[in-house]
């Protein structure tokens, strides 16, 4: 199975290169709005774009990637909620093992169902530790997925079960607080997990302002994720796109 998209994280990282990821919910986004969404994220410089959500109401996934793919040829890499977010029309999908919480179905359970469909799928599959973070306020991945986000000061216990993804093999690690947290994963949790591992570091929720994006990127997050604040305000995508691609690796502390 092709290991291109996985490939070109791990490039960029030693290049010190961040990048910016769009994250698209099916549902949150009208298909007949898409098309101008999309337009705009790639004249403002967006990498690649992430299509799902902790819960899907309708059956358009399929609809959603094929009109992102009928615009660009940047990556589109599914993030899936669950096992029924899966679609080879992708180009990749984060295998998602939620390392964070301690619900068995989302650290194996649904990926044994998954397994044998994306065996016979021209699909990039990459082993991904998601780490949930307390980002202010309840959402709507930490009621389905039923688990405690890592408190948001607590950078040790993230840091040390960033160590524990990266010795059972997996290749990403993604820091979430969720889609409509009142804020981003920490600059101390970021660095704290930067400092224990070797792995590229997307990390998303909450970041509104070119600012927080910054401040991700200075702390190592090598991709930054991008959604609701890409929905709210179309042209601030702009901003935070030039603060991903100028912020300086060298500053990492």
């Amino acid at each position: 199975m092709s290991e291109l998209i996985l490939n070109s994280f791990i490039q960029k990282k030693r290049q010190q290169q961040s990048q910016l990821a769009i994250l698209i919910d099916p549902d949150e986004t009208p298909i007949k709005h898409l098309t101008h969404l999309v337009r705009e994220a790639c004249i403002a410089g967006a990498d690649m774009f992430f299509v799902g959500g902790s819960l899907l109401t309708e059956d358009n996934i399929k609809t959603c990637i094929k009109t992102i793919k009928a615009q660009t040829d940047k990556p589109v890499i599914i993030f899936p909620g669950s096992v029924t977010q899966v679609d080879e029309s992708a180009d990749a999908l984060l295998f998602l093992s939620l390392i964070s919480g301690r619900n068995p179905d989302l650290l194996i359970g649904q990926h044994v169902i998954a397994a044998p469909m994306l065996k016979n799928m021209e699909l990039e599959v990459i082993p991904t530790g998601y780490m949930l973070v307390n980002g202010g306020k309840p959402t709507t991945a930490s009621y389905i997925s039923n688990t405690e986000p890592i408190p948001h000061n607590k950078p040790s216990i993230a840091a040390c079960t960033a160590m524990a993804g990266a010795y059972l093999g997996l290749q990403l690690l993604y820091l979430d607080t969720g889609s409509g947290a009142e804020f981003p994963v920490s600059q101390k949790m970021i660095r704290a997990v930067r400092k224990s591992v070797d792995l590229p570091i997307i990390v998303g929720g909450g970041i509104r302002t070119p600012e927080q994006a910054a401040n991700a990127v200075k702390a190592g997050a090598n991709i930054i994720v991008v959604g609701t604040a890409f929905e709210e305000d179309i042209s601030l995508v702009h901003e935070i796109s030039e603060a991903v691609h100028t912020q300086n690796f060298s500053e990492i502390e």
